[in-house]
């Protein structure tokens, strides 16, 4: 096993051995959040014409979770490990800034993953969505899950403490989540927020991957794509550059 599987293995092992907190309890949380909005919508939400709220809020649901949970898996690692200490036995391996990339966001991506299949095979038992475009739904999966597994890697060496890292995620993960289209079409937004939704790169990813379901959406997937593949591409540049040189963990 090489050096970046082994670390993998250990990240993966890592949240695994805790799965009823870091894999059930967010598929419990996306469950409330489905039986409380649909509820409340069904009967009076109307989107995409003949796609019932419930139906349309399973693919949101499931995207914010793989989003959010990979986000909190490579912040978390990083931030306990320099907290706890023992992060210096990771860096006195010969370990590359890739293998160390290619670790944490690798293990985040499938701790997202596994947290938004399991969201959707429970929300399931509520509504069937549609799969009009498969491989849009994979490819939005695993661009999110990575996008925010790296933003999870920025944020886990910027911080020193576990405040900074809740003050990250409070105050622009959270945020950008719940305002991307999660439980609403950004069609039925007054003008102005329409367009501000499209400045958050969020959208983009909830947007796109909810076509994969219903083959509409409300943009274009391929801006879609773009828009999330051009931001991965950026923050990956920022992590690696960060791990080169070991920002905050080398000193």
């Amino acid at each position: 096993m090489s050096g970046w599987q082994t670390l993998f293995y250990k990240e993966v092992l890592r949240f695994w051995k805790v799965a009823f907190q870091t894999v059930a309890a967010p598929v419990l949380t996306a469950v409330l959040y489905l039986l409380i909005f649909s509820h409340v919508l069904e009967g009076g939400a109307k989107v995409y014409g003949s796609v019932s709220y419930t139906a349309f809020l399973v693919p949101g649901l499931v995207m914010m979770s793989v989003l959010q949970n990979a986000f909190a898996n490579s912040s978390s690692s990083l931030i306990q490990s320099k907290i706890m200490g023992n992060l210096v036995f990771v860096l006195l391996t010969p370990l590359s800034h890739w293998a160390w990339f290619a670790a944490y966001v690798g293990s985040s991506v499938l701790r997202g993953l596994l947290v938004g299949l399991g969201v959707f095979a429970v929300t399931l038992a509520f509504a069937r969505p549609e799969f009009a475009a498969p491989l849009w739904i994979i490819t939005f999966a695993l661009l999110g899950a990575a996008l925010l597994a790296t933003l999870g890697v920025i944020a886990g060496l910027w911080a020193d403490k576990f405040d900074q890292m809740a003050s990250f995620q409070n105050f622009i993960v959270m945020p950008m989540t719940f305002l991307s289209g999660v439980f609403y079409s950004i069609h039925s937004l007054p003008p102005f927020w329409q367009q501000a939704s499209r400045f958050n790169p969020f959208f983009y990813m909830i947007d796109g991957f909810r076509y994969g379901f219903f083959g509409r959406s409300d943009v274009s997937p391929w801006i879609s794509l773009a828009i999330v593949a051009s931001a991965w591409a950026a923050v990956s540049w920022l992590a690696l550059r960060l791990l080169r040189t070991g920002y905050k963990i080398r000193h």
